[in-house]
């Protein structure tokens, strides 16, 4: 109906050529239907075909079919049997199996099944209901093809006697409508209508009997309904004329009326109906009957015959008939009866368990869903009546869910909270649906929902610094660790990838990382004395969408590793004078005659240096500081010394294993600093005295050398205050341990040049340069300072002058 005024709308506004006018229309038929579709309405005769049309579902909501199948339109009967189909491509609604009205209502005179439709994206309902219309197809039936009756002779006229009644299974104009007797002389049917509505007959006598005129009639009555064609049933009635009996059986109460709860168990006692008849003999003995009653009722009660009491024998419910109405024929031994009503109230108790019936569920939702999200829509349904059938529903627990009624007793499931799946991946959601009868009874249904991962957890590194260490002279792709991040997220959005973060300004790093199990490998092989340690950023990637990462710091540490021999820096190894340190004869023991300065291109323990004197011609003259080099006199200088002493110090490290150097010291001891040199030879003779020529030579030289002094005193005054001026010349280049005074190396207060004249061997004096001072550029002198000399180049060429 909503499509086709949507469609006559439609089609008005295209006639007319009105834009706006169509525009209002389409609205109009908009608000129609939508109000109109609130609940469906059909009908549909009964038996039916398979298959048989109800409605066009699609015209009347005025949709297009696709969006049927788009939706995921169904229907869904109330009942654990599902009558209806939808076709989702045309939108038509069938009946899957031919309907039978009379089992499906069989005590009801209005048959209407319900249903819903149901629609996703969105969410959404519409109610329906079919009436099952009624079809002449059940003929009246009695339920005895043949009464008999017993009426005495003595029976007045106007008597009635109740007949079994006919059943028609159909309702309204096609159920039991008349019944009809064939003529005869004596009876006339007069018609009844019972509380319920329903007809019944009664014989009625038109002129007394006479057993001796006529002992038996038998009469035929017929019963029919209002269908068209009309359906018709028939019963045969049996009058056997008693001889004379003039009391009629008399019933106490006419109707008994009792309440019964719907939970009586077999036997229990009904009610006990009682008549009572005046007279002697077997026209005095009662017996009782049903008459008048349906076959159901007749299952769920019995009557006893002699005793008129009635006790249950079925299963009462209230759900299916909340009252029974039974008629009791009381007879007595001549055949005159009475007859009573019995009515029976059923009452409801709480026998029946909530139902709960799921008709949309999620199985899963990520859990990075809005809270209110619907996760299954179900429905609760009890049979009894009253508080007995009302419920409630309750989740278990404390979960981050909850339940929405919405109508019609269905309750949309929905969250309440934000989800983590990091802290559970699935919900077992136990829903509980109670009533409110006593005692409460109570039904459960467990609901599975999983959470699916979102990549919501950033990786974690285990540490924020991973320190290691190698040692120098490694193999290249050596691998010295492991980093390790972990994700709380899982699948894809947990695996962790490692990679090195390149940083501005800076070349390859010298490691390497596996992508996979963030293994740390050396490139190359390093050298401790250029790269003691060096960092890089490592960042961790899981495999979300966008990835997220994290970053920690990988520091690599170099071990030392004794690959450095020792380097003599002092005494210099060219060997270019004769006589590298002078030692006056007088030096007492302990006299300081020199410094051996070396240094140890490693670190630590390799870089320990120890002195020891292994070759000297005269070994208890001179001693060597273990630590420090210096070199002394063990002993105050005899005479008997030789003149020349070569000492060769050996300079060893502490590695493992250890290295060394050697270094040669040339001594020369002289009486007196008036002496140049030492003859080559012992045995040549001595030159004799040139007499007031010698005195001469020595004044000459004496100013020469004064004024020489003087000159470079000054000059290197000059020297010193332009150096330290400039303050970015370096320092003398030494190995970079020189400093370590501790490891043996020459303090900066040590820093000196012996000075002498290397002259001809023929010359019979020798001038040594005042000793002053020789310091580096910007160099303050130390204190541990002894001895001072000038360098040695300006020694010689004070030799050259002098040759």
């Amino acid at each position: 109906a909503g499509g086709w005024l949507f469609w006559r709308v439609t089609a008005c506004g295209k006639r007319n050529g009105d834009s706006k006018r169509q525009v209002i229309l389409f609205i109009l038929c908009v608000c129609v239907c939508q109000s109109g579709a609130e609940t469906l309405r059909y009908s549909l005769a009964e038996e039916m075909e398979r298959d048989a049309f109800v409605a066009n579902i699609a015209n009347d909501l005025g949709v297009a079919p696709s969006q049927l199948a788009a939706r995921k339109a169904r229907v869904v009967s109330e009942g654990n049997e599902q009558l209806f189909r939808l076709h989702q491509n045309t939108g038509v609604l069938t009946a899957k199996e031919p309907l039978d009205r009379e089992e499906i209502c069989p005590q009801s005179d209005t048959c209407t099944l319900f249903f819903k439709i149901f629609f996703e994206n969105p969410l959404q309902l519409i109610r329906g209901e079919v009436e099952i219309l009624d079809v002449n197809d059940n003929s009246p039936v009695f339920s005895e093809k043949e009464m008999v009756l017993e009426v005495p002779e003595t029976t007045s006229p106007g008597s009635r006697f109740p007949l079994e009644s006919a059943r028609d299974k159909d309702v309204g104009s096609n159920g039991l409508q008349n019944y009809s007797l064939e003529s005869n002389s004596h009876f006339s049917l007069a018609l009844e209508t019972g509380k319920d509505g329903v007809k019944y007959a009664e014989l009625v006598l038109d002129r007394q009997l006479d057993r001796e005129e006529q002992r038996e009639l038998n009469l035929l009555l017929t019963a029919t309904d209002g269908g068209s064609p009309p359906r018709s049933g028939t019963a045969q009635i049996r009058i056997v004329v008693l001889d004379a009996n003039d009391n009629i059986p008399v019933f106490r109460r006419e109707v008994y009326e009792v309440r019964l709860a719907e939970n009586s168990p077999p036997e229990q006692l009904v009610v006990r109906v009682v008549a009572v008849d005046p007279d002697e003999g077997s026209y005095g003995k009662v017996r009782y009957t049903f008459t008048q009653t349906s076959e159901r009722s007749r299952q769920l009660f019995k009557l006893n015959p002699a005793t008129g009491e009635i006790r249950v024998t079925g299963n009462l419910d209230f759900e299916e008939a909340k009252n029974h109405e039974m008629v009791v024929k009381a007879t007595d031994g001549g055949g005159l009866s009475a007859h009573c009503k019995v009515q029976v109230e059923v009452l409801d108790v709480n026998d029946n368990f909530p139902e709960i019936a799921l008709t949309s569920l999620t199985a899963s939702i990520p859990e990075d869903a809005p809270p209110r999200t619907v996760v299954a829509l179900f429905s609760v349904r009890d049979r009894d009546s009253g508080d007995n059938g009302r419920t409630e529903c309750s989740i278990d627990g404390d979960l981050p869910f909850s339940l929405t009624p919405t109508f019609d007793n269905y309750y949309e499931l929905r969250t309440n909270a934000a989800l983590d799946r990091e802290k559970t991946a699935e919900y077992n959601i136990t829903i509980t649906a109670t009533d409110w009868g006593t005692p409460r009874l109570s039904s459960q249904e467990i609901i599975c929902v999983q959470i699916r991962d979102v990549n919501d957890n950033v990786p974690e590194f285990s540490q924020e610094v991973y320190t290691m260490s190698v040692t120098e002279n490694n193999s290249p792709m050596l691998q010295i660790g492991r980093v390790n991040a972990t994700d709380a997220d899982a699948g894809k959005n947990a695996r962790v990838t490692y990679a090195l973060v390149q940083q501005e300004g800076k070349g390859q790093p010298e490691v390497s990382i596996n992508s996979e199990n963030g293994a740390v490998y050396i490139l190359r092989s390093l050298d401790y004395e250029q790269v003691r340690a060096f960092e890089v950023a490592v960042r961790a990637a899981d495999g979300g969408s966008p990835p997220l990462s994290a970053r920690a710091v990988l520091r690599v540490m170099v071990q030392d590793e004794n690959d450095n021999a020792p380097v003599v820096l002092h005494p210099p190894h060219d060997g270019s004078s004769a006589v590298g340190e002078l030692v006056p004869r007088w030096a007492p023991a302990g006299y300081l005659v020199a410094k051996v300065v070396a240094v140890d291109a490693d670190a630590g323990q390799n870089a320990w240096l120890s002195y020891e004197l292994v070759q000297a011609p005269e070994p208890a003259l001179f001693r060597v500081g273990l630590h420090s080099g210096e070199v002394r006199t063990a002993r105050a200088v005899a005479e008997r010394d030789a003149p020349r002493q070569k000492l060769v110090v050996l300079v060893r490290d502490s590695g493992q294993p250890p290295r060394s150097a050697t270094a040669t010291l040339a001594i020369a001891l002289v009486g007196g600093f008036s002496d140049a040199h030492l003859q080559g030879s012992e045995e040549a003779p001595a030159a004799e005295p040139d007499g007031p020529l010698t005195l001469y030579l020595i004044a000459c030289l004496a100013c020469v050398s004064a004024l020489f002094l003087a000159t470079a005193l000054a000059a290197l005054v000059v020297k010193v205050r332009r150096a330290r001026r400039r303050e970015a010349e370096t320092l003398p280049t030494f190995p970079k341990v020189a400093t370590e005074s501790d490891a043996g190396s020459l303090p900066r207060s040590y820093v000196y040049d012996v000075c002498f004249a290397a002259g001809t061997v023929n010359s019979e004096f020798r001038f040594l340069r005042p000793l002053l001072p020789c310091f580096p550029a910007g160099l303050p002198p130390g204190p541990g300072d002894q001895r001072n000399s000038v360098c040695s180049q300006e020694a010689a060429r004070l030799g050259e002058e002098g040759d």
